[in-house]
């Protein structure tokens, strides 16, 4: 059975606790062990708990893998050590080539032949694609949020808007940008549309990469509070058109702003 929360809790989405409790009660009703090789069969011969621990593994590692590359502890353009990592994890070959597999087709990883996997590299170039058309999605998500969206839903997102701007105030950039994210997280959710969510989810992957610091730009940071109170006060009035083109706005901004922080960072004066 699916269970569906409303509201910003989870809209639409199913509880990954009931997974997690069916999950437990098999293997606490079967007698399969939490990990390694289980005995019991089915009719037709499949291993059935062999498998389920077997994708957890792997999504396990897939995950412990994306954060240290968004970490930064495995850089762009570092190779991915399999024999070091299977020795660290203490896992076999197995899990850790099925949880690059998923890491490629994020875009996180590039695999090489006769090489092995590296952690992709995002150039400007990448960006300059990238950003027109997370825009269009989150322009999207922002058009059929303020369709949707409850008065709850609406005082909710006034909660966030308000920590956001206590944040930028006291120029607190990393709370800031958890803030920032909490927002865009939420405004995807009440768009109540999985593909979209899928594929901006897919985007942002790619743009960590990058580790962004937009708002290390000068003046950067008041200008992404207005744009974000802009968004919001499209939503607050049930704007679809006004949300979507203010979102917009913000992400082409970004992008600018992006592009104003490499500019700095780069240089053509020798220091050796």
């Amino acid at each position: 059975a699916r269970t569906r929360r409303r509201g910003l809790g989870g809209r639409g989405l199913p509880d990954a606790s009931v997974f997690l409790i069916i999950t437990r009660n098999y293997r606490k009703f079967s007698g399969a062990p939490n990990h390694g090789r289980c005995r019991h069969k089915e009719q037709t011969g499949t291993d059935f708990n062999m498998r389920v621990v077997h994708n957890s593994l792997h999504d396990e590692v897939a995950s412990s893998l994306r954060e240290e590359i968004f970490a930064g502890r495995l850089p762009p353009g570092s190779f991915v050590d399999e024999a070091a990592l299977c020795a660290r994890l203490e896992i076999s070959r197995t899990p850790l080539r099925e949880a690059l597999k998923v890491l490629t087709a994020e875009g996180l990883l590039r695999h090489e032949p006769r090489r092995g996997c590296f952690v992709n590299e995002v150039t400007q170039r990448d960006l300059d694609e990238i950003f027109p058309v997370i825009a269009l999605l989150e322009g999207r998500c922002a058009y059929e949020a303020a369709a949707k969206a409850n008065d709850a839903d609406i005082a909710a997102l006034a909660v966030l808007h308000d920590k956001l701007e206590r944040h930028a105030k006291a120029n607190r950039i990393n709370e800031y940008y958890a803030t920032n994210f909490a927002i865009h997280e939420a405004i995807i959710l009440l768009a109540d549309n999985r593909w979209l969510a899928q594929v901006i989810g897919d985007l942002r992957k790619i743009l960590k990469l990058a580790r962004l610091q937009q708002l290390r730009a000068p003046g950067r940071l008041e200008q992404s509070l207005s744009e974000h109170l802009a968004v919001f006060a499209a939503l607050k009035a049930r704007d679809s058109e006004g949300a979507e083109a203010a979102m917009r706005t913000h992400l082409h901004r970004q992008r600018e702003a992006l592009r104003a922080v490499a500019l700095l960072q780069t240089t053509r004066i020798a220091t050796r």
